[in-house]
């Protein structure tokens, strides 16, 4: 059908789309010449300065690290169920270190009836700030009723 003869929305509907097509070109055009000069600036600017402006912009983010303290908590509790091959009862401490978090989880590593009996095994984790494992080691082991009793 010869535009003249379409009803006037559909001549109106390609309008607007020969617009954002138009309009999408001029952005990505735009966009190229902006990436364009970025990488010229780069190129002409000497490399001890491009170092030294690199370091002074990592200087001036602050370092979060990558966990928070309930993250680092569950990646403990993880590693140690995964090690062990025992679920964690609990998160028992929680300290921010320099290079990461060290996290102490409890383990039932000897059910007995009554529970009162149970050997529970508390292991200390260390974890960089990823959440990877740095070292794991059970630091006590006392019955359930008895905190004060070691086994």
């Amino acid at each position: 059908m010869p535009p003249e003869e379409r009803p006037r929305e559909e001549g109106h509907r390609e309008e607007r789309h020969d617009d954002e097509r138009r309009h999408e070109e001029r952005h990505r055009e735009e966009r190229s010449r902006e990436e364009r000069s970025r990488e010229e600036r780069s190129r002409t600017r000497p490399r001890a300065e491009r170092d030294r402006h690199e370091q002074d912009h990592e200087r001036e983010r602050p370092r979060r690290p990558a966990l928070d303290a309930r993250d680092a908590a569950r990646s403990a509790a993880r590693h140690v169920e995964g090690l062990t091959g025992r679920p964690a009862e609990g998160v028992t401490s929680l300290e921010r270190g320099k290079d990461g978090w060290v996290i102490g989880i409890e383990v039932v590593e000897t059910r007995r009836i009554p529970d009162s009996t149970d050997i529970l095994a508390e292991y200390q984790v260390e974890l960089d700030d990823s959440g990877e494992l740095a070292s794991y080691r059970r630091t006590e082991r006392h019955y359930r009723g008895r905190g004060d009793d070691r086994a």
